[in-house]
């Protein structure tokens, strides 16, 4: 299994406040994405899962190993955006493969804002 790159990741406090008031947004059952177009020539992940979401730290790192998984994954098809990914409470009660499914929909929806240039036509 291969790791996700250090590039590939959100670090800066700066880059997480911008993602909080980021007008790109997509709900699901057990998680929030906001997301915004960067030039960083990826797309780059933050993770938010609090202690809201369990006090347990085993729990909330379970839930960041699959979000980061399911974001390795298939972050090659993804858009040039900054993803933060927001864990809500219902996420540390459920199990594994329905935490994917919820971050595939995710996904798909992200790949959506791809643009998409179709060889031999004219864009205007």
């Amino acid at each position: 299994m291969a790791g996700l790159p250090p590039a590939a990741r959100l670090r800066r406090a700066a880059d997480f406040a911008a993602l909080r008031h980021a007008t790109g947004r997509w709900q699901g059952r057990h998680f929030l994405l906001r997301w915004s177009p960067t030039s960083a020539g990826m797309a780059r992940l933050g993770l938010a899962v609090s202690r809201k979401v369990s006090k347990r730290a085993v729990e909330r790192n379970r839930i960041k190993r699959v979000i980061r998984e399911s974001f390795r994954s298939g972050r090659t098809e993804l858009p040039q955006v900054d993803v933060l990914v927001i864990a809500r409470s219902s996420a540390a009660a459920t199990v594994n493969a329905v935490l994917r499914a919820d971050l595939a929909r995710a996904w798909q929806a992200l790949q959506a804002l791809k643009p998409t240039h179709t060889p031999g036509t004219i864009d205007g």
